[in-house]
C-alpha cells in the first residue's frame, strides 16, 4: 500500500479551498521582496524579535515592535489599513506566530514570513543593522525565485 496514498488526496475543488486559505495567513522572503522592491505601500513588515536582536541585523525598513510588548498602547500608532507581515529568527522561533496573534487580536490584519530571518538571510536579501529602519536599496536587484 502506497504511503503518500493511504489517505486520499482532497478532491481538486477543496485542494483550490484549502491553498487558498493557507496562502491568507503566510507569505515567502521572495514575494515580500518582490513587494519592497516595488515599494508596495500596503504593507508593514514587523521585526517580532527583541530590540537586540533587531539591531544585530534585521530586514530593510521594518519595524522593531518586540512580540513580548505589543497591546494596545504599542499598536497605537499603527496604521490599520495596512497588512502586517511578522517575522522572527526562523521556523525553530514562534514569536512571529505570537506577534501575528497580538495584531489580530488588536484588529490588525496580518501575514507570517515563512522561514523568518533565517529565509530571508539564505535568500541574499537586503539586510540593515542597528536601531534604525533602514531604506530598501536602489541597486537591490528584483526579487526573482525559481520555484
Amino acid at each position: 500500500m502506497s504511503a503518500v496514498l493511504f489517505y486520499p488526496p482532497a478532491s481538486p475543488q477543496h485542494s483550490v479551498a484549502y491553498l487558498q486559505h493557507k496562502l491568507s495567513y503566510y507569505t515567502d522572503a521572495w514575494d515580500l521582496a518582490a513587494d519592497l522592491a516595488q515599494g508596495v505601500t500596503q504593507i508593514m513588515v514587523i521585526d517580532a524579535r527583541s530590540r537586540d536582536a533587531y539591531q544585530a541585523g534585521h530586514i530593510c525598513g521594518a519595524l522593531s515592535l518586540p512580540h513580548r510588548e505589543m497591546d494596545a498602547a504599542s499598536t497605537a500608532r499603527l496604521d490599520r489599513h495596512r497588512v502586517y507581515v511578522t517575522y522572527c529568527d526562523g521556523i525553530g522561533c514562534n514569536g512571529s506566530t505570537k506577534a501575528a496573534l497580538k495584531l489580530a487580536e488588536l484588529g490588525f490584519q496580518v501575514k507570517e514570513l515563512i522561514g523568518g530571518l533565517d529565509f530571508w538571510k539564505r535568500d541574499g536579501h537586503p539586510m540593515a543593522w542597528g536601531a534604525a529602519a533602514g531604506e530598501w536599496p536602489a541597486a537591490a536587484p528584483a526579487a526573482e525565485c525559481g520555484c
